[in-house]
């Protein structure tokens, strides 16, 4: 599940941290980038659990109404959507109970949020057309908590401040973590019942030893990057760059040189997203000239062996 975007998000956070804190342990900070990364699986564990505590809160009000109305002798309520297979079916998610069991942050101590969504989900327009569709299948019932979590979960600027007081390291992840729930979501199949595999916290090892390798470059060699930026930065005045503006270009030079497979497009491309979220309104397109010019030095004086296309990297 942790991507590298992922990844180069939390390792731009953590070696800013590493030079404001005054700390300079290097084993900790390794340990407080993998705890962080750590803390983004349990995000995404945590959102799917909502869809959890939701259908519950969802079936303890369907069971009132059916009381009231044996006692009242009405007409009872649908139970379509409390007998959501989809939603069913990951409440007995073996992976996510586990991952749950011994876990003190759970959704019950924000049931007024749950409720608030419950509220959301039911005057929906998307409920209302699938309590009113007469067809009954799995694909129907995978599709409406879709289509419930990317309208009403992934856009609700609520759950952002419920998030933020659970854990500091949640502040950046949701809209990631967003999208590995949705594609969690698209690959449920009834076939797997509550074996249904969810995503890994890492693909391979691979992903894990790119985080350590990427953050201990990072700050090992920056006195050499520093250099490089300072040797190419030509009419800038390098100590009068914004210091996230450094910390960046430190780190996507660490990968130009600590990655051979990754081209040097994509390494720019990548961390100029990161400086238009991170650093100043300029700072985009700042980075992307400098980040060229730093990856054409290093070709040309031999210290890189990467192939470099003519011009600069659009952005």
């Amino acid at each position: 599940m942790i991507n590298r975007e992922l990844i180069r998000i939390k390792v731009v956070q953590l070696t800013y941290a590493y030079y404001q804190n005054g700390e300079k342990n290097m084993d900790n900070a390794e340990k407080e980038l993998l705890f962080s990364l750590s803390k983004s699986y349990h995000l995404y564990n945590y959102l799917l659990y909502l869809i959890v505590a939701a259908s519950r809160e969802e079936r303890h009000r369907v069971d009132i109404a059916i009381q009231r109305a044996e006692r009242e002798g009405t007409e009872k309520p649908s139970e379509k959507f409390v007998n959501n297979k989809f939603a069913l079916q990951l409440e007995e998610n073996k992976m996510l109970n586990d991952f749950f069991a011994n876990d003190n942050q759970a959704w019950e101590d924000n049931l007024d949020y749950v409720r608030k969504l419950c509220n959301h989900i039911e005057e929906s327009e998307i409920y209302a057309n699938y309590m009113a569709d007469p067809t009954n299948s799995y694909a129907a019932d995978k599709e409406v908590w879709r289509k419930l979590y990317k309208q009403l979960i992934a856009k609700d600027e609520e759950i952002d401040g419920i998030l933020e007081e659970k854990s500091i390291y949640w502040n950046d992840d949701k809209d990631i973590i967003d999208t590995f729930v949705l594609k969690t979501i698209n690959q449920f199949d009834p076939a797997n019942g509550a074996d249904q595999p969810l995503l890994p916290e890492f693909k391979d090892e691979e992903e894990k030893m790119f985080a350590r390798k990427l953050f201990r470059a990072a700050i090992l060699n920056a006195e050499n990057y520093h250099r490089y930026m300072s040797e190419t930065s030509r009419n800038w005045d390098f100590n009068r760059l914004a210091y996230m503006d450094v910390v960046i270009m430190q780190i996507a030079i660490a990968e130009m040189m600590s990655f051979p497979t990754i081209p040097v497009s994509v390494t720019i491309n990548e961390y100029v997203e990161l400086a238009k979220i991170y650093s100043t309104p300029k700072s985009g397109g700042y980075i992307n000239g400098m980040l060229d010019s730093i990856a054409r030095y290093l070709v040309k004086s031999g210290k890189m062996y990467k192939v470099m296309k003519k011009g600069v990297s659009n952005q």
